[in-house]
């Protein structure tokens, strides 16, 4: 399978709370529910696009939680096409502290994960896709073992919170596959990784 990441970040770059007030209050993070308050109908259509063309899921321990709160109850999941592709695929959780989901048919990783992960790239074909789960996806770049990740940057400065890309991390190159732009002014935006970048000074000039 294919890992492929799809994060909702904001223009500065901030992924929690994304989705409600009480969503993540972690760091007295106050301004949760930016995407709703600035999205459209268009991204949702997209999202559920994606979730029913998965062939399996991998969270983070948090977004798990998210999910399983809110997908893992939903009172009819054929009713959505997002809360039927998460009940009818494969989900596994990357943790070290979870041992009993209460999300029945959740698989937990919790040995070696790159290994884990490993094992599920080479068996079937479709799309393992990482939704939010920011720490696992930076974890997973880390280690090489994305394929493709897309970002919804929405059109808001949130000025505070958790973002997907720390002051100080690891480097990263990207090859863009495509771009578009929702009426709502949500740009979607997938690439894939291509190694380190190259910096100035440690390349030829490109007018030589």
């Amino acid at each position: 399978m294919r890992v492929t990441t799809t994060t909702h970040v904001s223009l500065d770059g901030v992924l929690q709370g994304m989705g409600a007030a009480d969503e993540d209050t972690r760091g007295g993070f106050v301004r949760g529910g930016w995407a709703l308050g600035s999205g459209d109908p268009a991204v949702g259509d997209l999202v559920a696009a994606e979730y029913a063309g998965a062939a399996a899921f991998l969270l983070g321990r948090r977004t798990y939680e998210i999910f399983a709160g809110y997908w893992g109850t939903f009172p009819d999941p054929a009713a959505h096409p997002v809360a039927a592709a998460l009940h009818d695929r494969p989900r596994y959780v990357a943790s070290r502290t979870l041992t009993d989901p209460a999300w029945s048919g959740t698989t937990v990783l919790a040995g070696d994960l790159a290994a884990a992960v490993g094992r599920l790239r080479a068996t079937g074909d479709g799309d393992l896709l990482v939704p939010g789960s920011g720490a696992l996806v930076r974890w997973l770049l880390a280690h090489g073992l994305v394929d493709r990740m897309t970002l919804l940057v929405y059109p808001v400065v949130v000025g505070q919170g958790t973002r997907l890309f720390p002051q100080d991390g690891p480097d990263l190159r990207l090859t863009p596959v495509s771009s578009t732009t929702t009426p709502g002014g949500v740009t979607v935006q997938t690439y894939e990784p291509a190694g380190r970048p190259v910096y100035a000074g440690t390349g030829p000039h490109p007018d030589a």
